[in-house]
């Protein structure tokens, strides 16, 4: 496709690339609401539950950093095809699975569509709009889109299984993904790293190795705590990996992933800024689903509905981002989103036990918009610090980033909150003279202290549920007030290190990616056009 028809077509190509994306951000949080329907019709164990839920994020994130870097070497628009394909195929068989373990099987199929087409969709972004002003709000449109759509899964979800079964949460999949497929054929143009250099099989091993290894450990540490032998040494053995990784990329010739990257300012803070900003967001959304559903006592699909301003205030602010950026720069506009977010994280650690929707709302509306306000100028921070034959790699490193910080954020959040609900239930619940079996559930969950608690007779069962309750609450505040800490740490990174603006970014004389010495790709072009003006 000549590069006029590319041009005219953009627009068209980002709504593709977007439909291709709300697929994989929709399917992260939709099925997590037929669990209970999976328990009943397919007999799974709570073991198998967790890897029908995490075998999915596993496959997907630990590929990441692989099918980034094939995509630049193979074709970026191939990748995404192929992509979508698997996901077809895989959403398909998933919605008809008969046993725990095929679903397990096909879910993994589908986290290999997913990691195929999540790097594809940003890369070939980067490559259709060279205009670095319209590039910036083409990604407004992409982050709007990847935040958006985790927070209107649940609704989807919600709908569907009201009104459906628990396999139409699979089967919503496919008419999208064969629009973005058929239409990608004709609209997407092809792209790829002119000069791809060697195969790196053996970086791409140990790349998949330590994601894998270091995730697995991260989302296992909720269930068997942080001390389990298997999780500490899992998680000890994929930082190994990773180290020699690292040291892997520096000493081959023609490397996977060049991590001489992270000499890049803008590069290094951009991406630090998301996996903090996610890992605080994740962390803080494990607990508000919690607190809607079990404090409050919506169904998943009410508190789905009632918190729907959040997705909506995230994509107003996401699209209008890059205009302010435009106007005020990069570091500035981060810096207030990470403040808003820091804000309503405050807020909301103050949650009452009762009436508290509206004072969750606003909380979560200004975290919402920090959001907004962060994710697009911190990913074309990412992109543009790269040449475009770079563009899958640097996209899956922004992707991995993004879910490798997400996951230790539950994991970590979850661990505080438990930390200070176990002992202070016990303490609480203790004068109602419950069961050696029914205290420990209580101490298991809020969702289990509610459970038990509703067997006592009379007025007791009323007591003991709001007891319950009045303390999940109180330890929430530990667990918010260290989100907010995490935003502020992000804050500190983006003040200390993120460039005001792209051409106040520097490279280092030597290690820079691909001759470019001082100056990002972005750049570059940027200061040839204004050179072109000048000339004219």
């Amino acid at each position: 496709m000549d590069d006029g028809r590319v041009h005219e077509r953009r627009w068209w190509a980002l709504a593709i690339l977007c439909c291709s994306l709300g697929i994989i951000s929709l399917d992260n949080n939709v099925l997590n609401l037929a669990i209970p329907t999976l328990v009943h019709d397919l007999h799974a164990s709570t073991s198998q539950l967790q890897y029908i839920i995490d075998g999915y994020t596993l496959v997907f994130a630990g590929l990441l950093l692989t099918t980034g870097s094939l995509g630049d070497r193979f074709g970026r628009k191939r990748f995404l095809g192929l992509g979508l394909g698997v996901f077809f195929v895989g959403s398909a068989l998933s919605a008809f699975a008969t046993q725990p373990w095929e679903l397990i099987a096909t879910r993994a199929l589908m986290g290999i569509g997913g990691s195929l087409i999540m790097p594809a969709t940003l890369s070939l972004l980067t490559n259709i709009f060279t205009d670095p002003r319209e590039r910036g709000r083409a990604i407004g449109w992409w982050a709007a889109v990847a935040g958006a759509g985790s927070a209107v899964g649940p609704l989807i979800g919600g709908v569907l299984l009201r009104y459906f079964w628990w396999g139409s949460v699979f089967l919503i999949n496919l008419p999208f993904v064969a629009i973005a497929l058929i239409a990608g054929r004709f609209v997407l143009p092809e792209s790829r790293d002119e000069h791809p250099g060697k195969l790196d099989p053996i970086g791409a091993l140990l790349s998949i190795v330590a994601l894998v290894a270091v995730l697995w450990a991260i989302i296992e540490s909720p269930v068997n705590g942080w001390s389990d032998p298997a999780v500490t040494g899992v998680l000890a053995f994929g930082v190994v990996v990773f180290i020699a990784f690292v040291r892997w990329e520096l000493r081959v010739e023609e490397p996977m992933l060049d991590v001489r990257l992270f000499e890049n300012r803008r590069f290094t803070a951009a991406s630090s800024t998301l996996g903090l900003v996610f890992f605080a967001l994740f962390g803080s959304g494990f607990i508000f689903s919690q607190y809607m559903q079990t404090v409050l006592g919506y169904t998943p699909l009410q508190s789905s509905i009632r918190l729907l301003p959040m997705p909506v205030a995230m994509l107003i602010v996401s699209t209008q981002a890059p205009r302010v950026v435009e106007r005020i720069g990069s570091k500035v506009v981060v810096a207030v989103g990470l403040s808003l977010i820091t804000l309503g994280m405050t807020i909301a650690a103050f949650l009452p036990a009762h009436h508290g929707l509206v004072h969750a709302l606003i909380g979560m509306c200004i975290m919402s918009s920090g959001m907004g306000l962060t994710m697009a100028p911190a990913t074309e921070s990412v992109m543009g610090a790269l040449p475009p034959s770079k563009a899958g790699v640097g996209s899956a490193v922004n992707d991995a980033t993004r879910y490798v910080g997400g996951s230790l954020g539950v994991a970590v959040i979850g661990s505080i909150l438990s930390a200070s609900y176990r002992p202070a239930i016990g303490r609480t619940l203790a004068p109602f003279h419950l069961s050696a079996s029914g205290m420990a559930t209580a101490r298991d969950s809020i969702g289990g202290a509610v459970q038990v608690a509703s067997t006592l007779p009379g007025r007791l069962a009323g007591q003991a549920i709001e007891t319950a309750r009045a303390q999940f609450v109180h330890a929430m505040r530990p667990s918010l007030l260290f989100s907010a800490a995490v935003a502020i740490v992000a804050l500190v990174v983006v003040v200390a290190f993120l460039p005001a603006r792209a051409g106040d970014a520097r490279e280092p004389e030597e290690g820079a990616l691909d001759g470019l010495a001082s100056l990002t790709f972005a750049e570059a072009q940027g200061q040839l056009e204004i050179d072109a003006e000048a000339a004219g």
